[in-house]
């Protein structure tokens, strides 16, 4: 059975959400009960991220993108799992809840522009608006802003061993389409284990690498 990989940005590939450390370090008043809204499923994450931007000055793009870049940590081996994925011919999809103007540059040195999905920016307002490719399909009504279940839905058939990547609450209707979850967040964790979902822990993509070059090994005996 072939492969595809969903895997997410901020909090997995990133050691820490990006989304987040923006706010946090631009601090535009009243984002953090938005914040907690999200995380308690209060409000959509379309709406939350969508209005936790507009609070920012669109004059703060290259202020932003410039302490992205240079505050941000890519997770250990993941050069070394494009590599391999590339090497296996098993398709990467990039599915982010991020921002094209600030996940695009931290993705540069590894050429996924074709193969990333995530939400798109609009700078010609007075605040930042975000603007979003991959709304819900019918299946879906959480309004998730970047539908991951629905890009999963639109890749992969059901001949295709489905592997998703992801820590948080953003990736858990993912999680839940997924033959396997490869899991870096507690929050994922918990909700794997308790819905009974098939998953590895990891710490580094190394680990990954690792585990799918095993398993490869297990099918060709």
């Amino acid at each position: 059975m072939s492969k595809m990989i969903f895997c997410d940005f901020d909090g997995t590939i990133t050691k820490s959400d990006n989304i987040i450390s923006i706010m946090r370090h631009f601090n535009p008043p009243g984002w953090e009960p938005i914040k907690d809204q999200i995380l308690s499923r209060e409000i959509t994450i379309r709406e939350g991220v969508g209005n936790m931007f507009a609070m920012l000055p669109s004059s703060l793009k290259e202020d932003i993108i410039q302490y992205v870049v240079e505050t941000a940590e890519i997770r250990d081996g993941f050069g070394e799992f494009v590599a391999y994925t590339r090497k296996e011919n098993v398709p990467l999809n990039i599915v982010s809840g991020g921002i094209d103007f600030f996940v695009k540059p931290m993705l540069a040195p590894f050429q996924l522009d074709d193969q990333l999905y995530c939400n798109d920016s609009d700078f010609s307002d007075d605040t930042i608006r975000i603007t979003w490719p991959h709304t819900c399909d019918s299946q879906c009504s959480n309004d998730c802003g970047c539908c991951k279940p629905s890009i999963i839905r639109r890749l992969a058939g059901d001949d295709v061993q489905k592997i998703v990547i992801g820590d948080s609450v953003t990736d858990l209707e993912a999680a839940k389409l997924a033959d396997l979850v490869f899991v870096c967040g507690e929050y994922l964790e918990e909700k794997c284990r308790e819905l009974n979902l098939p998953y590895q822990r990891f710490e580094d993509f190394n680990e990954i690498i690792q585990y799918l070059e095993q398993q490869q090994e297990v099918v060709q005996r």
